[in-house]
C-alpha cells in the first residue's frame, strides 16, 4: 500500500469559491454521461478517440468504481469539478499515472466545459487539485503537457507556474492523430533534499 499523508479511505471532498472537486461518484454518471455528450465536439479536438460506450452511465458507473480502486492503491486522484448548487459537472482534472519511491511524480490532465471556458474555473480547480498532490500525498513533481496550438492550456499551466521542459514528437494520439506535445512540469516547493 502507497504511504499517504492522507488517509486513502477518506475521499478527497476538496472546495473552492465556485466548484466542489471529489472522485466520480457511482450516482453522478448521468451527470458525466450529460458533460461528455455536451462537450464531444469541442473535446474531440484535445482528446483520444473515445468509443461509443465512453457516453453512457454503465461506463461511467464502472469508472468510478475503477478510479476509487486506483486512489485507494495510491495509482490515481481523478477529479470531477462540480457546481455546488447544481450538480452540474463542469470538468475533471485527473492526476494518474503516480509514482512514488524515488520518482514522487504524477501526470495531470483536465477539461473543461465549452460553457465554462475563459472563466477561471480550471484554474480555480487546479490550485486546490495541486494543492492536495503536493501537500496531502507528498508528491514532488506534476506534469502537464499540451497540444503547441492549445495556447489556452499552455496559458493556463505558465499561469499555474508549470515550467516548460521540452517538446515530444508524436508524444499523444489526439483523437487519431499522433500529435506533438510541449511538456512541462510544477515541482512542489515544500520539498526538500535530505541532509
Amino acid at each position: 500500500m502507497a504511504s499517504f499523508r492522507f488517509k486513502p479511505d477518506t475521499l478527497p471532498d476538496l472546495r473552492t469559491a465556485r466548484l466542489r472537486l471529489g472522485l466520480l461518484e457511482p450516482h453522478q454518471a448521468p451527470q458525466m454521461v450529460k458533460f461528455r455528450v455536451e462537450n464531444r465536439t469541442f473535446l474531440k479536438q484535445w482528446e483520444p478517440k473515445r468509443p461509443p460506450e465512453f457516453f453512457t452511465e454503465g461506463f461511467w458507473q464502472m469508472q468510478s468504481r475503477a478510479n476509487l480502486r486506483e486512489f485507494r492503491e495510491g495509482a490515481s486522484v481523478c477529479l470531477v469539478l462540480t457546481l455546488p448548487a447544481s450538480g452540474e459537472v463542469a470538468g475533471v482534472c485527473n492526476y494518474t499515472n503516480i509514482v512514488r519511491g524515488t520518482f514522487l511524480a504524477c501526470h495531470l490532465g483536465y477539461a473543461l466545459a465549452e460553457r465554462h471556458q475563459g472563466t477561471g474555473l480550471m484554474f480555480e480547480a487546479l490550485q486546490a487539485g495541486n494543492r492536495f498532490i503536493f501537500e496531502e500525498l507528498g508528491l514532488n513533481r506534476i506534469m502537464a503537457n499540451y497540444l503547441p496550438r492549445n495556447a489556452r492550456s499552455g496559458q493556463l499551466l505558465e499561469r499555474l507556474g508549470f515550467e516548460v521542459e521540452g517538446r515530444a514528437r508524436r508524444f499523444l494520439k489526439i483523437n487519431g492523430v499522433w500529435e506533438d506535445h510541449v511538456l512541462t512540469s510544477l515541482v512542489n516547493p515544500a520539498t526538500r533534499d535530505d541532509p
